[in-house]
Order: C-alpha cells, then structure tokens, then sequence
C-alpha cells in the first residue's frame, strides 16, 4: 500500500479572537496565493489560533 505525505510548513499564525469583521489569516492566505504558492487556513485548536499553512510533497 502507498499513502501520498506531504510536509506542512507554517507560514503565519494569527489569533482566533480578532476584530469583528477582520479575516486577517485569510488575507494572508490570499496574498500568497496571489503570489504563487499555496497556502490555506486550519484552525489550531490547541493554541486557539489560525494558522496558515503550505502544503509541499514529500521528496
């Protein structure tokens, strides 16, 4: 069986408690997308905050 992993690079975190109507982490996000790489938004609920995060193929 072969399973397909990836490697998860964090590139920002941001709290989860910001300003009403603020969407700093998928701003973030955006812009980099923007920029050509791939990044996404997981809430970590650990540390109550959001991360935004690339995902890379393993080698």
């Amino acid at each position: 069986m072969m399973t397909n992993q990836s490697t998860r690079t964090v590139l920002e975190r941001f709290p989860a408690g910001g300003p009403r109507g603020s969407w700093p982490a998928d701003e973030y996000a955006a812009k980099k997308r923007d920029q050509g790489q791939p990044a996404r938004v997981v809430m970590d609920l650990r540390s109550d905050s959001f991360l935004v995060i690339a995902d890379s193929p393993a080698a």
